[in-house]
């Protein structure tokens, strides 16, 4: 499975911008499309996912900013970050949780800076 993500970049606090991941590959249809995100000197954590049953999960600290949904059709994930904050700075990584063969994949990540 491969994973190309797009969107991010620099955005200023309270700003909107909205993260892209295309998978292609080995897709059977059973999955977990996600996103996790890693700060600077920081574990890599999970952001939010979707399965493909659609249903969804999130961090704490973006329930009510962050939505995250998916087109199956496309095989593709999108997050919607609202209200930005700085300490939502950091590289995000699209995931890719295939069932039938109990794996992650990962897309390369992207940056996203929240800054004045």
């Amino acid at each position: 499975v491969q994973l190309q993500a797009s969107g991010g970049g620099l955005v200023q606090p309270g700003g909107s911008p909205r993260l892209s991941c295309a998978a292609s590959g080995r897709i059977f249809g059973i999955d977990t499309m996600g996103w996790y995100r890693q700060a600077p000197g920081k574990q890599r954590d999970l952001v939010a996912r979707v399965t493909s049953a659609g249903s969804t999960d999130y961090a704490d600290s973006v329930k009510g900013r962050f939505t995250i949904s998916r087109d199956n059709a496309k095989n593709t994930v999108y997050l919607q970050m609202n209200s930005l904050k700085p300490e939502d700075t950091a590289v995000y990584y699209c995931s890719y949780y295939s069932t039938p063969y109990s794996r992650y994949y990962w897309g390369q990540g992207t940056l996203v800076t929240v800054s004045s």
